[in-house]
């Protein structure tokens, strides 16, 4: 039995990430300087999803998925946007859009597209997760966020993560 590990900007509860799930992917974005989130990618800017740039998913890589979540949020795990059945040979996501073919799922408010962020009441933590998965996840878009997490977490082999940090 594979022990799990929670904390990992994931959908609190049994359904996390493989402990042996190697963190070997790199996941860069040329708007965050110094790891600090521009305002202009958060609810007091454009309200768009950054682009970002991954390399590192390995053989066997059948699709990907995309995380963002607020690791400080009250309510931990906040998920912002989750991104899934990315085909596998792609490697980025431009601003403000979804790769061909890629769907979405519900997000912690309940709408299933990128949820600009507002940080309030401190500095807050922003990770942007990119997983490799051994399979297409063919879920529906919408599809509840728990479901789409689990799926994730059932299918993952690799993972790579880009962190940032915001304050008010």
């Amino acid at each position: 039995m594979l022990s799990l590990v929670s904390g990992c900007g994931l959908v609190g509860g049994a359904k996390t990430v493989p402990a042996d799930v190697p963190n070997q992917m790199t996941v860069t974005s040329q708007v965050f300087n110094q790891h600090l989130f521009p305002p202009a990618y958060t609810c007091d800017g454009r309200r768009q999803s950054p682009s970002l740039h991954w390399s590192g998913a390995p053989q066997g890589t059948k699709s990907l998925a995309l995380l963002v979540d607020d690791a400080s949020a009250p309510i931990r795990p906040y998920i912002y946007w989750i991104v899934f059945d990315i085909g596998s040979q792609t490697t980025g996501i431009q601003a403000g859009q979804v790769p061909p073919g890629a769907r979405q799922a519900d997000n912690s408010k309940g709408s299933d597209r990128y949820d600009a962020p507002c940080p309030a009441n401190g500095r807050h933590t922003y990770r942007f997760t990119v997983y490799a998965l051994s399979r297409s996840l063919s879920l529906p878009e919408g599809v509840a966020m728990k479901t789409a997490w689990s799926a994730i977490a059932q299918a993952a082999i690799a993972r790579g993560r880009l962190q940032t940090t915001a304050s008010p």
